[in-house]
């Protein structure tokens, strides 16, 4: 069997901030398996460059972009190379988060000022200023990474979940905003997944209940995630925006 060729990314740059870890990685590898040149940017060379490694060679162009996305300083020089270093960029997905699992009445401001400028604010002017980018060349796909936390209240997740409920908020503002110029904005909200984020914040009775609430009765596979962001990227989503896509094994359908 062939793949549909709306799937593909052929001919296509994407860029992932938080591309060195977790979900950015696994996203950046499938962009690649899908046929896209990929750039990753993040805080962390080393982990950059393991990751580069893994995506193998390309068009032989620079892929890695060591970065902090909280400064729009930054974010603006990084545009800056990629318009140098690659002429154009048609995918940027926005990986990069933080969290802080404790009581709303521990949480210093500082606390909450990383969480909000890393998870909300950082995302907020790529997608600005990527998007601008993307409204001159008349098309573009941005995919914003949401969670389970966008749709509910999350105990001991106060400042986390505020800060996506705000990436849903500016998904679906920029989503009505740059419609007629060709640009969709998306997000996509996974479930339970351990990531090095949560895998050792993420008490054991918790992990136990997400398992336990999900209809599929266990955590997701970072590679499920993939799918949905190709698809989100892709030709077949053409007509998709302002969207969030649940990749949560079913637990939201399960209720109360």
């Amino acid at each position: 069997m062939t793949e549909h060729a709306n799937f593909g990314l052929q001919g296509k740059t994407a860029l992932v901030i938080g591309g060195s870890s977790g979900i950015g990685r696994e996203i950046a590898l499938g962009y690649r398996d899908a046929g896209a040149t990929v750039l990753i940017a993040g805080r962390a060379q080393a982990k950059l460059d393991a990751v580069a490694a893994e995506l193998g060679p390309q068009d032989g162009s620079t892929a890695t972009y060591s970065m902090d996305a909280r400064d729009t300083g930054q974010l603006n020089a990084l545009r800056e190379s990629i318009r140098k270093d690659h002429g154009r960029l048609d995918i940027l997905v926005n990986c990069q988060g933080t969290t802080a699992i404790k009581p709303a009445l521990e949480l210093t401001e500082g606390e909450y000022d990383e969480i909000l400028d890393i998870n909300l604010k950082s995302v907020f002017f790529a997608c600005t200023l990527f998007g601008e980018d993307m409204m001159a060349q008349s098309g573009g796909s941005i995919i914003n990474i949401a969670s389970l936390a966008s749709h509910n209240g999350w105990s001991r997740a106060a400042a986390y979940s505020a800060s996506k409920w705000g990436v849903v908020g500016i998904t679906k503002s920029f989503a009505a905003e740059w419609g007629t110029a060709g640009v969709r904005v998306n997000a996509i909200a996974p479930g339970f997944f351990l990531t090095d984020l949560n895998r050792a914040k993420m008490p054991e009775e918790r992990k136990a209940e997400a398992r336990r609430r999900a209809a599929m009765n266990r955590m997701g596979e970072l590679q499920e995630l993939v799918g949905a962001a190709i698809y989100l990227a892709s030709a077949a989503s053409g007509f998709v925006t302002g969207s969030v896509l649940n990749v949560d094994g079913g637990y939201l359908a399960s209720g109360i």
